[in-house]
């Protein structure tokens, strides 16, 4: 909102500095100032108000050193990570562009159905929470509208020539660019609808889902759909539940999350950077730029309330927050093209779900089997594995968060190492 204020008020009041608000870099340094300011100043009073209405967590003794000290700490602390990423995203964001929209929509739709979950298992005082079935259905519906809309949306495209002449490249852009465009550069620019997507270590890096459906013959590309949208919904899905059973040690979930936000704010910069996206050879996404301001409110909500939910931690943030920050995760990076690069950068989710995933598998086939079941872990997910091994619990999310450091980094040098 104030993108259009300030615009108004630089064109028609000529003040000094009104300007600024046109670069995306300075309207995300907002967001990511304000998304903190907001999650540490709004974080006392909102856990406060948690303890008065008594919206404690219920621990389920699992044999773990310290974890029944923490029954009665308040959850539903995903509020606070909701609110800090989406009102910074409302006031610096354009609200016109059809990425932000989406990553809005994603937030709050699987904010609602955490909450949902949350208040079933706090004030109805059932542990199991909201039924699977339900959770499920929520981020189907969600992969649905999200898959839908980036295929059918006429604004969603990609350019196939990311070196263009200057009355080509918006004013955004121009602005980003700083005057490293040439005006003689002989490219053209072509803006295609199309469901390519990257694919890391390969020099010609870039997988159509509409080749998965080439035996139908001429056209096939328009029922492209039948292939992206499912494959979205499993993202969405998987991506979410991962980052729900990473919740599981103070702080572990929130520092992860920011981790990755960094990287996928980078990969965004870069895609939706018209003289970046020709450096290093990687498809140029128009208007994906917006998106690192949203990412920035991300970071800041993250790294906001890691202040209260580090060890030990006062608040947790429920499923509420952990399939919120699952799902902005896995949208943001389906956006970007950055989707079949989740394994890597979002190894902690995924070890952390393969982790439940072995166990159980293992569990029912040797019961099955031999007549007694068997564990390949001594408790999952793999952070309980560790905290059985004697590991302190700071410990454990310490060298999850250098691991996950070391994914990050590995995933932003991808964009060369091919």
């Amino acid at each position: 909102m104030l993108y259009w204020l300030f615009e108004y008020i630089d064109l028609n009041y000529d003040i000094p500095g009104t300007g600024v608000f046109q670069y995306i870099s300075f309207r995300a340094g907002m967001a990511l100032i304000f998304s903190l300011l907001i999650s540490m100043l709004s974080g006392k009073g909102i856990i406060n108000m948690l303890k008065r209405h008594q919206v404690g967590e219920s621990i389920r003794d699992l044999g773990l050193e310290g974890q029944m000290g923490k029954q009665g700490t308040p959850t539903m602390g995903g509020l606070i990570i909701i609110a800090a990423i989406v009102i910074p995203a409302l006031l610096f964001a354009k609200l016109d562009n059809i990425y932000i929209i989406l990553m809005i929509v994603s937030t709050l739709w699987l904010g609602m159905i955490g909450f949902a979950d949350d208040y079933i298992k706090v004030f109805r005082k059932d542990k199991k929470g909201l039924h699977g079935k339900f959770k499920v259905l929520g981020q189907i519906t969600l992969g649905i509208i999200v898959g839908t809309t980036l295929f059918f949306h006429q604004g969603v495209v990609i350019r196939e020539k990311t070196e263009v002449p200057l009355e080509f490249v918006s004013t955004d852009e121009i602005l980003e660019l700083d005057g490293v465009v040439s005006p003689d550069s002989p490219f053209p620019v072509q803006s295609v609808k199309s469901t390519k997507t990257t694919i890391p270590f390969f020099k010609d890096n870039e997988f159509d889902y509409s080749v998965l459906l080439s035996f139908m013959g001429e056209g096939y590309e328009r029922w492209a759909f039948l292939i992206f949208i499912p494959v979205v919904i499993l993202i969405i899905t998987a991506v979410s539940n991962g980052a729900n059973m990473t919740d599981g040690l103070d702080g572990l979930a929130t520092g992860s999350s920011a981790i990755i936000g960094v990287t996928l704010g980078i990969l965004a910069y870069v895609s939706g950077n018209v003289v970046f996206a020709n450096y290093l050879n990687i498809m140029y996404i128009p208007n994906t730029g917006e998106l690192v301001i949203f990412i920035a409110a991300f970071v800041g909500a993250c790294i906001g309330f890691l202040w209260y939910n580090s060890y030990p931690a006062q608040v947790f943030m429920g499923d509420t927050g952990s399939l919120s920050l699952g799902g902005i995760i896995a949208v943001f990076a389906i956006v970007i093209r950055k989707e079949l690069m989740i394994p890597i950068l979002c190894g902690i989710f995924f070890v952390e779900s393969l982790s439940v995933i072995l166990q159980v598998s293992w569990f029912k086939f040797t019961r099955k089997r031999f007549g007694e079941g068997r564990r390949i872990f001594r408790m999952a997910p793999l952070h309980h594995h560790y905290q059985l091994k004697g590991w302190h619990e700071a410990k454990i999310v310490q060298r999850f968060f250098i691991v996950g450091i070391m994914l990050a980094v590995f995933s932003v040098i991808t964009l060369k190492l091919r």
